[in-house]
């Protein structure tokens, strides 16, 4: 991130509920629910105020339609980086899900170990490092503005509180995010700074 000397101000979206095309677990995209796509117009609503200048998305189809709903609603336009994804399900693709594969890594990740690795998927540093690489573009190039960023709950409870200076790795484990639910983070010359989570003011 360069020396930035007007304050990019960036609001995480998780996207809208989803359906997804099989009950097994992959990588694929899935598609906005009904009740995703209301979600997403009440997002726009809610970010009306915010005179967002762009959209930022993840590449996956719930994510870009997320996106693509709320942009319309502002009337600016959507840009798409894969580095937002969510993590990948790696060896565990085509399984039930039943029980959680990804829970000891997760919880690894939350008490700062980044070597830790989703079997046949990314660690914790590769998460991380995407994921801040996109922040940090869309922090250069939207110096002194407000931006939307969409993207997946799992890695915005994972690397977020990891590139914002006040928060704690652990920060998320007892507060999930909803869908739509939002973080807004500052980004300044020393980095990251989460102002709100969920809704909730966040000090420091």
């Amino acid at each position: 991130m360069g020396d930035l000397q007007c304050a990019a101000r960036v609001i995480v979206a998780r996207h809208g509920a989803a359906d997804y095309e099989s009950e097994l677990l992959s990588d694929a995209g899935g598609w906005l629910s009904p009740l995703g796509r209301v979600q997403s117009r009440e997002l726009g609503d809610r970010l009306e105020g915010e005179r967002i200048a762009r959209v930022w998305t993840s590449d996956l189809s719930r994510a870009v339609q997320t996106g693509e709903i709320v942009a319309a609603r502002l009337g600016v336009d959507v840009a798409v980086r894969s580095g937002l994804r969510e993590f990948g399900v790696g060896d565990a693709a085509g399984t039930t899900g039943d029980p959680d594969p990804f829970a000891a890594t997760f919880a690894a990740w939350l008490d700062g170990d980044l070597s830790a690795r989703i079997p046949g998927g990314e660690s914790g540093f590769e998460v991380v490092e995407r994921y801040r690489a996109v922040l940090d573009e869309v922090a250069d190039a939207h110096r002194g503005e407000s931006v939307l960023v969409v993207s997946h709950g799992g890695v915005m409870c994972m690397a977020l509180p990891l590139l914002a200076r006040n928060l704690a790795p652990d920060h998320t484990r007892d507060l999930p995010l909803p869908n739509c639910g939002v973080v807004a983070l500052e980004a300044d010359a020393d980095g990251w700074v989460a102002r709100s989570w969920a809704g909730e003011p966040v000090s420091g």
